[in-house]
C-alpha cells in the first residue's frame, strides 16, 4: 500500500513540476511518468486522463493554499497587518511548494479546468477580493480595480521567486521584507 502512496504521490510532484514549468498542453503523459520513474499505464491507474490528474493537481493545491491564508488570519487586526499575515503566507506557500504558486497563476483561467477546480480558484479569489475591498472601504487600499490591485500584488511575487529560483537574486529577510513593504506601498491609500 505504501508503495501505491508513493507511486501517485511521485507522479502528483512531476505533474506539478512540469505543468508549472511546461505547461498544460506541452506536457505530456509519458513525460510526467519517465519524470515520475513510472511507466506511462501507471498514471492511468490513478488518473483518468491528463484532465483529471490537472484538476485533482489544481483542486489540492487550492485548497492548501486557502486554508493557509485563512489559518489564523487577523480578521480584527488592522489592514495592513492582515496584509502582512496574507503576504507572509504567500512567502510560506512557495517554500513549501516551489511550482504551486505559479502553476496555480498559469492554470486558473484554463480551458481544461472543470467546475470543481473553478469553484475553488473562486473561493480562493474571494478571499483577496474580500482584503482588498473592506481595505479601499476603510480607505486604507488605493481606489483601483480589485483585479488590478491583486495583479500588482501576485505580479510582483512571482515575479521575484522566478528570479530567486532562478540564481538572479539571494533570498534574504531584508529582501522579503523590502518586497512587501513595496507591495504595500504600490497598493495602500496615499492620502
Amino acid at each position: 500500500m505504501a508503495a501505491m502512496t508513493e507511486k501517485r504521490d511521485n507522479i502528483l510532484d512531476s505533474a506539478l513540476t512540469l505543468f508549472a514549468e511546461r505547461g498544460f498542453d506541452a506536457t505530456t503523459i509519458p513525460m510526467i511518468a519517465k519524470d515520475a520513474n513510472v511507466g506511462a499505464g501507471t498514471i492511468y491507474r490513478y488518473f483518468e486522463n491528463k484532465e483529471v490528474l490537472v484538476n485533482t493537481l489544481f483542486q489540492y493545491y487550492v485548497q492548501v493554499f486557502t486554508e493557509l491564508l485563512k489559518k489564523d488570519f487577523p480578521e480584527h487586526h488592522s489592514i495592513r497587518e492582515q496584509f502582512h499575515h496574507l503576504f507572509q503566507r504567500m512567502i510560506r506557500f512557495t517554500d513549501e511548494q516551489e511550482h504551486a504558486l505559479y502553476f496555480i497563476k498559469t492554470h486558473n483561467a484554463a480551458y481544461f479546468l472543470d467546475d470543481a477546480s473553478r469553484e475553488a480558484f473562486t473561493d480562493l479569489w474571494t478571499i483577496l477580493r474580500d482584503f482588498l475591498d473592506e481595505g479601499k472601504a476603510e480607505n486604507e487600499i488605493r481606489d483601483l480595480p480589485t483585479l488590478a490591485l491583486i495583479a500588482i500584488i501576485f505580479g510582483g511575487f512571482l515575479e521575484l521567486h522566478q528570479l530567486i529560483r532562478a540564481g538572479e537574486l539571494e533570498r534574504t529577510e531584508a529582501l522579503m521584507q523590502g518586497v512587501e513593504n513595496t507591495c504595500w506601498d504600490a497598493v495602500r491609500h496615499h492620502p
